[in-house]
């Protein structure tokens, strides 16, 4: 295996307040490789002491559809996975979290970004009076078959989120299908 290369250098050739587009120069000569550099992110597998897993309804332009996913957002600057975790499950839910658990950093792809997503787990939740999701969010509560029901049949398709899953399961801190 070949040691690996830093790039020879790397110039920021789009900027917006979300992501910048990179352009890293690996070898004299050749065309650069074109990279997207993206804050982390953390997402929330939040479950309620009766078992159940909240999650997120929403449009996502993107996709071009409303998708079904778990509370997640980006870190704020000096914030931690943890702090995100909680504010993010508060702003997106009308939950807190009495604990959070930062299980793992994961690379989102390593083919084109250059940010992490932190896979937390919240417990011990509870209802805020007064704090109502976000505006376009529905909270969505579902048992632990019925969000591997929706994972098999699609309607959970968000490759990260299954993956949060899986380290869940992995670190004993979610129970399998």
């Amino acid at each position: 295996m070949s040691q690996p290369k830093s790039p020879l250098r790397t110039d920021v050739v789009y900027r917006t307040p979300w992501f910048e587009l990179l352009a890293k120069s690996m070898d004299p000569g050749d065309e650069p490789y074109y990279s997207l550099r993206l804050a982390d992110y953390a997402s929330v597998l939040a479950i309620t002491d009766d078992q159940r897993v909240l999650c997120i309804r929403q449009y996502r332009p993107a996709v071009e559809r409303e998708t079904l996913e778990f509370p997640s957002g980006l870190i704020d600057p000096g914030e931690s996975p943890e702090e995100s975790a909680r504010r993010e499950l508060l702003e997106e839910t009308g939950y807190e979290a009495g604990a959070v658990e930062v299980l793992a950093p994961m690379l989102p792809d390593t083919g084109r970004l250059g940010n992490q997503i932190w896979a937390c787990v919240a417990t011990g939740l509870r209802r805020v009076a007064g704090c109502e999701p976000e505006e376009g969010l529905e909270v969505v509560q579902l048992t632990v078959p019925e969000l591997f029901q929706a994972v098999d049949d699609g309607q959970f398709d968000h490759a990260l989120h299954v993956a949060v899953i899986l380290i869940a399961q992995l670190r004993g801190k979610f129970p399998a299908g």
